[in-house]
């Protein structure tokens, strides 16, 4: 539908397979190909965790409308806003294209960023996809609300890592 935003949900794991590519979870794939109108997948580095995100294209039509709530709000509770700083976070994305398999290089840049080497977890949280290290996850394991995504994470890394094995 139109104006109605896009949704990303589910999860998947990549281990980095050759030519330095991960692969975009088929869970999430079309929802990145409509979104952006092609196969690319916008990433940047996570406000205050220590992963990154993703979105497609038509997110950054919302770029403004977020910058004015954003505002608006932190005027109402009297608090400083820097919108250009606020903007610049949000523009700073970076276009990484995939293939029709879902294969895509990570910019070495955001790998470090978000200490990413060689497996990526992907999990849909509404608005956007997060990626992470899988370390950087669990170190999240404390937090009770974590617990079924860092589950989620372990579960799919153990079997993604036994397929590997089992060839």
């Amino acid at each position: 539908m139109a104006g109605q935003p896009t949704i990303y949900s589910g999860q998947g794991f990549s281990l980095l397979r050759d030519k330095k590519r991960f692969v975009l979870p088929n869970t999430l794939r079309p929802t990145v190909r409509e979104s952006s109108g092609k196969d690319v997948l916008c990433l940047a580095k996570h406000a205050e965790w220590n992963c990154l995100v993703g979105f497609g294209l038509s997110r950054v039509d919302d770029f403004e409308k977020q910058l004015d709530a954003e505002e608006e709000r932190a005027d109402r509770a009297g608090r400083p806003y820097n919108r250009d700083k606020r903007a610049m976070q949000l523009y700073s994305f970076q276009q990484v294209p995939f293939d029709g398999s879902g294969r895509f290089v990570l910019p070495d840049a955001l790998m470090g960023l978000a200490n990413i080497e060689d497996q990526l977890f992907f999990q849909g949280v509404g608005r956007f996809i997060t990626l992470w290290n899988p370390a950087e996850l669990y170190a999240l394991e404390g937090d009770g609300e974590m617990a079924t995504i860092v589950a989620t994470c372990r579960s799919l890394a153990e079997a993604e890592i036994a397929k590997v094995k089992g060839k």
